[in-house]
């Protein structure tokens, strides 16, 4: 299978397949809903995605569909692709040719916090990472219409981590190995919320002073994505190394 794609896509194809091995190894993954997409580089607007059905731990590099903007099947597949769960997918694709790569999760932490009134709270060196870059979005009911796109995009803006009120997580980077890190980030900063309020006692919240120095911090930093993502694909080659086929 290898020989029928470019070097370029090939590689985003591995990378995209450890993406949703490292999903469901951590635990993040909801049966075989949520989606993660990468875009193909080109004029083409051309997404990898998926195969509807399979669980995460299955899926492989020779295994993802090819689609277009409007997730119509550009690669033969004996599987079929979910158009509703590239809704929230391709409405950010469309605005932010910055972004290589879109993850969505359904976490029981991140839908926890998600429901929270006052969302991410400044009690972690996580969160306050986090809080550099995390926008909201309001839920609308299952992401179906077009016309939700719009409000997604606003909502999401130039930032790179989002919490979808009463529905989960959504991160966005450059590459595959960006996006998972922010996605790590968010996810450990919401499990920390919450097993610090189960614990009943006051919440000492991070200084806004302290936050700002943090953001500017990342600012001047960058992502740590692509120092992290070799040791995190080596680990995965201990467990099970299917995904390269």
């Amino acid at each position: 299978m290898k020989q029928q794609f470019s070097p370029e896509e090939w590689q985003l194809r591995v990378d995209l397949a450890a993406c949703y091995r490292l999903v469901a190894l951590y635990g993040w993954s909801d049966l075989v809903f949520t989606h993660i997409s990468v875009r193909i580089p080109g004029p083409e607007h051309h997404f990898l995605i998926n195969p509807y059905g399979l669980m995460f731990d299955e899926i492989t590099a020779s295994s993802l569909i090819r689609v277009d903007q409007e997730c119509n099947k550009l690669s033969d597949s004996p599987h079929p692709v979910n158009p509703a769960g590239f809704v929230i997918h391709s409405a950010i694709h469309a605005v932010r040719e910055d972004v290589g790569c879109v993850l969505h999760t359904h976490t029981r932490a991140g839908v926890a916090v998600s429901a929270q009134k006052e969302g991410l709270l400044p009690i972690s060196q996580q969160s306050t990472i986090v809080l550099a870059s995390l926008a909201y979005h309001d839920y609308e009911g299952i992401a179906v219409r077009e016309d939700e796109k719009a409000r997604l995009q606003e909502d999401l803006g130039r930032k790179s981590l989002m919490v979808l009120r009463n529905h989960g997580l959504l991160t966005v980077g450059a590459s595959v190995a960006d996006a998972f890190l922010a996605m790590y980030t968010l996810e450990t900063a919401c499990q920390i919320q919450i097993a610090a309020q189960a614990g009943g006692g006051e919440l000492v919240h991070v200084q806004q002073p302290i936050i700002d120095g943090v953001r500017q911090a990342l600012k001047v930093q960058g992502s740590n994505g692509a120092f992290v993502w070799p040791a995190l694909l080596r680990k995965l080659d201990r467990v099970d190394p299917g995904y390269r086929e």
